[in-house]
């Protein structure tokens, strides 16, 4: 039994009446208020699992950002979110160490936890020993150098989920992880579309290695329109600024800023197809699932995980250049609509991963009761029936 994404789907363990709800503290990060109204991919994870997890049943206590709302117990930490100044360790220590506290309170006062769930970067697994409760952490970011040495330093503190097999790929060997479990979807929530409204479609953050360039001069190439949407956060206006606002002529390239909501999904439901001409290990790709369920085919190029959410030929194609994805465009025809939204269906909608985490809380609650304290598990001894 697996709970790794690969070719199929996770393994989902079936609510039933007979197994005692789980006490969960879901600990987001704090930068940005849960549900987002634009931007915030972290954030729409956390809110749409949180949703399906009360929905099963569980107890589920959200520590947010302040603004957030949720079917969940919410907990405020901060005085106020800090959009703007997203990974400033000085937020994350004070909203992590605020929400330990809480944590160890309700321990003590004898309606602890049974599981932390962390979606923090990198402050909750450093400082995971010192809680009494045990923790998963969901890695939301790949691994680079200096990424992969503080995991390897930390991996005995917790257990870690995985986003994709390609992320896990890059990870050090002795993580303690319960496999790759894929970002969740609310698929009922989004809209399907047999036809589109003849533009292609790239959003993302404007950054050289997301490629909004990359996707501008296919479009061109191809001949067809293009509309860009995503933020330009601090630190990405000079190459918004050099290389992506020259070539806006708001006709056939038009940039329409930071989308979310109902405008965000019209979006993905009216394109022809998705680019993602990456050139970086992606470490899922929340934009491809958001893509597919509208039935909207995505063309990528084979890096990180897009090979893992991309059915070749069936919901969309990965190819190797920019060259091969305008050849690709030719080929959209090919693409039913109604497979690229029953894949995500099948693998990515809500309910499948909150059964998968619901499986990977219990035998990481099973492993910790029964392992000393810096015992090395490995994937197979937590997901083994």
């Amino acid at each position: 039994m697996s709970l790794s994404l690969g070719r199929s789907a996770p393994t989902v363990e079936p609510f039933t009446h007979n197994r005692r709800p789980l006490r969960i503290a879901m600990l987001a990060p704090p930068w940005i208020a849960i549900p987002p109204t634009g931007y915030g991919g972290v954030e729409t994870v956390v809110a749409d699992l949180t949703e399906a997890l009360v929905d099963r049943g569980h107890e589920v206590t959200l520590f947010c950002a302040p603004g957030s709302h949720s079917s969940a117990t919410t907990v405020e930490l901060l005085d106020e979110p800090h959009p703007a100044e997203i990974e400033r360790s000085l937020y994350e220590a004070d909203h992590v160490s605020r929400a330990f506290a809480a944590i160890d309170g309700a321990r003590e006062e004898g309606v602890g936890f049974d599981i932390v769930h962390d979606h923090c970067g990198f402050t909750a697994l450093a400082m995971a020993d010192r809680l009494d409760t045990p923790l998963l952490h969901t890695l939301h970011g790949p691994f680079t150098t200096q990424t992969a040495t503080f995991y390897e330093h930390h991996a005995q503190k917790a257990w870690v989920a995985g986003i994709s097999e390609a992320q896990l790929a890059m990870g050090p060997a002795n993580l303690r992880s319960v496999g790759a479990i894929p970002n969740p979807i609310a698929v009922d929530s989004w809209p399907f579309r047999r036809t589109d409204d003849g533009y292609l479609l790239w959003i993302g953050r404007m950054t050289p290695d997301k490629g909004p360039h990359r996707a501008i001069e296919i479009a061109r190439a191809a001949g067809q329109d293009i509309i860009l949407a995503g933020v330009v956060q601090p630190g990405q206006r000079a190459f918004f600024e050099r290389h992506v606002e020259p070539l806006i002529d708001g006709r056939s390239v038009r940039f329409v800023g930071e989308v979310g909501g109902t405008r965000k999904k019209q979006l993905f439901a009216g394109a022809r197809a998705l680019l993602v001409p990456i050139r970086w290990p992606e470490p899922f790709g929340m934009v491809i699932i958001e893509s597919l369920v509208c039935g909207t085919p995505v063309l990528a190029f084979d890096e990180g995980a897009a090979a893992e959410l991309i059915d070749d030929g069936v919901t969309g194609f990965i190819v190797a250049d920019e060259e091969a994805m305008v050849a690709a465009l030719r080929s959209l025809d090919r693409i039913d609509p109604s497979a690229c939204r029953g894949w995500v269906e099948e693998h990515c909608d809500v309910g499948v991963v909150a059964g998968a985490y619901e499986m990977a809380y219990r035998r990481v609650m099973r492993a910790a009761a029964g392992a000393p304290v810096g015992a090395r598990l490995s994937a197979r001894q937590l997901v083994a029936p």
